[in-house]
């Protein structure tokens, strides 16, 4: 019975083998061909895919700072810039004859087919490299017999449509998988040894080529003995080839292997999240998500950003030199909540090119690696009177004077949206004062500003501020808004003010230069596409009175330290939850929130408030004192005089010094107008010398003459 059950098995692998016989020299019969399936012998059925490939993000000077993979981590190399030794010892090992036949060795899959069925199974193989590739990318590793003959079949008229062992042999040496999320020999080369792979030598190759037929098994890292074995095998299998020295495999034998892997660079870095957000969303990358997906993660593009690490290092080490109670971490300490629970904040800094639009700096929060959440971009939070900038913009593009007048006095129960029982009022109990646009802005009036709302209103402070590069949504019907009661993030704040950096023109603010294919074709890059959003006029004028505020408001602390002129505004949140300031050089724009990522939490030092204008203000001109270090001092350009001293009114109010025609008095007691005293604003230090009238060296009427009017813009309906 034995010797009948051995001549069964004979009969077998002699069937076996003129079946895979007639595959090889492709006299396929129609029978075996229903076994492959007819339609195989398509060309199109074998057409090889292209290879995933991982992606490269560069910075503005062609650095690289980060690299996009999914679980594929590849990168393809030409045949050539594989080093030799490597090419040999995977040809010596996996398919001595490669250079011999046409896809299929028929000798070693004849052994390979007997020691199966002597087993009863299907474990060997004998694939030559052809059918290894074959079976990679287009039969998968299901170990049957109809599969394996598939996988001969295609090997042969894989090797016909290619007509190049070197293309096969550069194509298969690009696909294997070789450990540690490394597929082809570049990137296995890179994980193993940290180097590219035309600088391996013989032992590398020995361990690369050791990892083809388990990965698993021979992981240097966590299977070191059996890995070394396995080399040593390599090493053996040159030498009885006569590939290599015995003296010199003896050599190799007796290095150590690596203990640690290279890894390449991961995306985490809050700018790099933002271009991954940015890229996911372009249609121009493809009609879905997944098709987008996939060429970001795995079509090898080569990214080429706005981004300049010496701004964001800037970013970091102002953050970390000014934040109070700062932990090292990108964190500073708050008081614990009613609980008892840790409290702490951190800040986030966005810094453009007002001149182009291009996006330099982002940092969104303590650290990309703790806190993913992007405060500079995803995070929206009340900008408080950094808001205020919109109204002061828009009515200088009504035609109003920086020295015009407007009421601050409080109680400012006659601005529309609040109940007569709760009206709103300035900082600290302020009483506030009749002053002008500028002084009001330099002390940050908020009853002054929520007058000037309504005067201009704020249905089109909305949508100027629109036009300036505020994405986030807007409520022009909340009174409130002109003070800053609505959610915005730092990134678009400094992009709407770079319009006034840069003279009324908008440059939208953007993080991709341009993106290309492997081969530097262009795929698609960034088109400037400025528009005038604001005039030059009311641009220059609101720079003027903010340049004022940094020099002599509540913005002093935003002074730099090597004269160059700078604007911006202040903003502080009810209990100082979020205290920002947003401001600019011609050069630079640059936006600074601090607050907390754990939501609303009072921001207090030392038993007092925080205030934008005391930390966030010295944040801002630590960073750009370190990025404009070495550019010349450039001053804004003055505006041309604009005459002032007109009475500006909302709509129902009758004057600046008294009753409204919704009945009562701005100042909320009836009585007659009594200029208010300057006061400290919530974001700063008393104001010297401020008078309530227009400022030193401006237009003024002279005395007894009343100011000419313009004509006045049509009132929005009350």
């Amino acid at each position: 019975m034995r010797h009948l059950g051995r001549a069964v098995r004979l009969l077998a692998i002699l069937g076996v083998a003129t079946v895979t016989l007639a595959g090889a020299v492709v006299a396929v019969t129609p029978q075996v061909a229903g076994l492959v399936g007819a339609h195989e012998s398509d060309h199109q059925r074998i057409t090889l895919e292209p290879l995933s490939e991982r992606s490269y993000v560069y910075d503005r000077y062609g650095n690289v700072m980060a690299t996009l993979t999914s679980a594929t981590n590849r990168v393809n190399v030409k045949l050539d810039q594989i080093a030799e030794p490597l090419r040999t010892t995977v040809v010596a090992v996996e398919d001595r004859y490669f250079y011999r036949h046409k896809g299929v060795n028929v000798r070693s899959m004849l052994r390979a087919l007997s020691a199966n069925l002597e087993s009863g199974g299907v474990g060997q193989g004998g694939s030559t490299i052809t059918q290894q590739l074959v079976k990679n990318t287009l039969v998968g590793n299901k170990k049957d017999l109809k599969r394996k003959l598939r996988e001969a079949f295609l090997a042969v008229e894989l090797e016909k449509e290619l007509r190049s062992k070197r293309a096969i042999l550069e194509r298969y040496l690009n696909t294997i998988y070789l450990g540690n999320g490394a597929y082809g020999v570049q990137a296995a080369s890179e994980v193993y040894f940290g180097k590219d792979v035309k600088d391996i030598g013989w032992p590398e190759a020995a361990m690369l080529t050791a990892l083809i037929r388990s990965p698993s098994d021979y992981d240097p890292f966590t299977n070191p003995k059996t890995a070394k074995d396995r080399r040593h095998t390599v090493l053996q299998t040159l030498v009885a080839q006569g590939k290599l020295p015995a003296a010199a495999a003896k050599l190799y034998d007796a290095l150590p292997l690596p203990t640690k892997p290279n890894l390449p660079r991961p995306a985490d870095d809050y700018f790099v999240e933002q271009v991954k957000q940015d890229l996911l969303a372009d249609s121009r990358l493809g009609p879905t998500p997944s098709a987008r997906y996939n060429a970001v993660f795995g079509g090898g593009l080569r990214i080429y950003t706005t981004f300049d690490p010496v701004w964001q290092r800037a970013a970091v080490q102002a953050r970390d030199e000014t934040l109070p109670a700062n932990r090292g971490d990108g964190t500073f300490a708050l008081p614990p909540d009613a609980s008892g629970g840790p409290q702490y904040g951190t800040a986030a800094i966005s810094a453009v090119d007002p001149t182009t639009g291009a996006v330099r700096a982002i940092l969104g929060g303590p650290g990309f690696s703790r806190y993913k959440y992007d405060l500079a971009t995803q995070g929206t939070r009340q900008p408080g009177s950094s808001f205020k900038t919109f109204v002061l913009t828009q009515a200088m593009e009504e035609g109003y004077s920086p020295q015009d007048v407007v009421d601050g006095r409080a109680p400012c129960g006659d601005v529309p949206g609040y109940p007569p029982n709760d009206p709103p009022g300035n900082f600290g109990g302020s009483r506030g004062s009749v002053a002008t646009i500028q002084v009001q802005t330099l002390k940050s009036v908020n009853c002054a500003y929520l007058r000037l709302g309504q005067a201009v209103g704020l249905d089109k402070v909305a949508a100027l501020a629109r036009k300036m590069g505020i994405t986030t949504p807007l409520d022009p019907s909340a009174s409130s808004m002109a003070i800053g009661s609505i959610e915005v993030h730092p990134l678009e704040m400094a992009s709407a003010y770079s319009v006034l950096a840069n003279d009324g023109v908008r440059n939208p603010a953007y993080l991709i230069d341009r993106v290309t294919d492997t081969r530097g074709g262009i795929i698609f890059e960034h088109k400037a596409s400025p528009q005038r959003v604001v005039s030059q006029e009311s641009a220059r004028l609101v720079t003027s009175v903010l340049q004022a505020n940094v020099a002599s408001g509540t913005a002093t602390r935003a002074r730099l330290a090597n004269g160059q002129p700078a604007a911006g505004k202040t903003g502080t949140t009810q209990n100082a939850a979020d205290v920002w300031f947003v401001g600019y050089t011609p050069r630079v724009v640059a936006s600074v929130w601090i607050g907390s990522p754990q939501g609303r939490v009072p921001l207090s030092f030392g038993g007092s408030e925080a205030t934008g204008g005391r930390y966030s203000a010295a944040t801002w001109a630590a960073f750009v004192n370190k990025v404009t270090t070495s550019l010349p001092v450039e001053a804004f350009q003055a505006p041309m005089p604009r005459p002032g001293g007109r009475c500006i009114r909302m709509p129902f109010q009758l004057s600046c010094t008294g009753a409204s025609r919704r009945g009562g008095s701005t100042s909320g007691n009836g009585g007659p107008f009594v200029p208010g005293p300057v006061v400290p604003s919530p974001d700063g230090p008393p104001v010297p010398g401020v008078a309530t009238g227009p400022t030193p060296g401006t237009a003024t009427t002279a005395p007894g003459r009343r100011p000419p009017r313009p004509p006045r813009p049509r009132p929005p309906n009350p």
